[in-house]
């Protein structure tokens, strides 16, 4: 039997086999750990990573605007969502394909997309 890790890799492959970032429309890639969210803007043609942003540069993770129906973690990814758009409008990034990473579209990653959305990123 696979491991969670395992089945994680299996699934991203076959996400990865769909989805391409270039310069025009780059790929804005999610990672989370069971503490932390990480999210990446980037170029595969160039291997360019063009905008990082993580829940560990949050300085104020408390008094930030977020949806009160949130959980904890969930608004953490919410606001870390609209961190990366925020650097993407400032590097005139508009458009991305988003890759979920494997995980599910459910619960954090899914506060992260509409984070980045609501910050201004269309996807």
């Amino acid at each position: 039997m696979q491991d969670k890790k395992e089945k994680r890799y299996r699934r991203h492959k076959h996400v990865r086999a769909k989805i391409k970032g270039n310069s025009k429309v780059p790929r804005l890639c999610v990672f989370r750990s069971n503490k932390h969210v990480y999210a990446q803007i980037i170029d595969d043609e160039k291997g360019h990573i063009f905008v990082s942003a993580s829940d560990l540069e949050l300085k104020n993770k408390k008094n930030s605007r977020v949806p009160k129906e949130l959980k904890a973690k969930v608004a953490v990814a919410y606001m870390v969502g609209q961190l990366v758009a925020q650097k993407a409008n400032e590097k005139k990034i508009k458009k991305v394909v988003f890759d979920r990473g494997g995980y599910k579209y459910h619960g954090r990653v899914k506060a992260l997309a509409e984070g980045a959305r609501s910050g201004g990123l269309d996807f």
